[in-house]
């Protein structure tokens, strides 16, 4: 299991890239095909766009906690190469071009749904939470870690 993982800081993504990425994942959750064909026609590099949102959310909320929290458990390490193999796997798939956006679009939605998203939440509310209008300057800040995420 590894000690220490070295994360490369994320490049900042402009306004209207956020944005575009951000108006995508819920037409495609909520079945808007035309919608979801407009957002992701317009914008030809969705796949790379979505992958970026992805890393912004997915590390922070899966990274190994602090030293303040205690020895990490094996579930906490699983957990944290779970998110480097999602994100690295989203990245080779929209490698393939313009037409992966949906199926990253539908596997970004699961992954929220099964893993960050709490028990009385819905995947569009969680998503929704997460839309932070400053990623143009800013990293994102840390997501609220699900409690079903930590060891017992």
């Amino acid at each position: 299991m590894p000690e220490n993982t070295v994360t490369t800081p994320l490049a900042p993504m402009t306004p209207d890239a956020a944005i575009s990425a951000f108006s995508y994942l819920p037409a495609v959750q909520a079945d808007d095909v035309e919608a979801a064909r407009e957002f992701a026609g317009g914008e030809p590099r969705m796949p790379e766009l979505l992958v970026d949102v992805v890393e912004r959310i997915v590390v922070p909320v899966t990274a190994l906690p602090g030293p303040e929290t205690g020895e990490p458990c094996a579930d906490t390490f699983a957990l944290e190469a779970l998110g480097r193999v999602f994100v690295a796997s989203l990245r080779t798939w929209a490698q393939a071009g313009p037409d992966t956006a949906g199926g990253i679009a539908r596997s970004v939605i699961d992954f929220a749904l099964q893993f960050l998203t709490e028990d009385h939440e819905n995947v569009a509310d969680t998503l929704r939470s997460w839309r932070p209008s400053e990623w143009a300057r800013h990293s994102m800040p840390t997501p609220h870690r699900p409690a079903r995420t930590r060891c017992a």
